[in-house]
């Protein structure tokens, strides 16, 4: 069996990797037993350091949206040319508050 693939970086996630299941409506704004996607810790992370839970629930619901978002498209480009596997603090700093 294949490893699942990112969707927002569109890597494999080899079983040994850290992962999380990110809700693309948060659940604090009415998504707790919404769609759900599997996604690398990394990439998780870079997503709540972007973006607030509301402009999540607002404008991001959809990987496609994440994956358009002006910082997250930088995120991609970047993380795409590290292995599966790679961690660290999350580039760029926390969002604006």
């Amino acid at each position: 069996m294949s490893d699942p693939i990112c969707p927002l970086c569109m890597r494999p996630i080899p079983g040994d990797v850290k992962q999380s299941v990110h809700h693309l409506v948060p659940k604090l704004k009415g998504g707790k037993s919404g769609p759900t996607v599997l996604l690398h810790h990394i990439c998780h992370r870079e997503i709540h350091a972007t973006l607030t839970e509301a402009e999540l629930a607002r404008d991001y619901a959809s990987v496609e949206a994440l994956r358009a978002h002006p910082r997250l498209e930088k995120f991609i480009v970047w993380v795409r040319k590290r292995p599966p596997g790679f961690l660290s603090k999350v580039p760029g700093g926390r969002r604006k508050r």
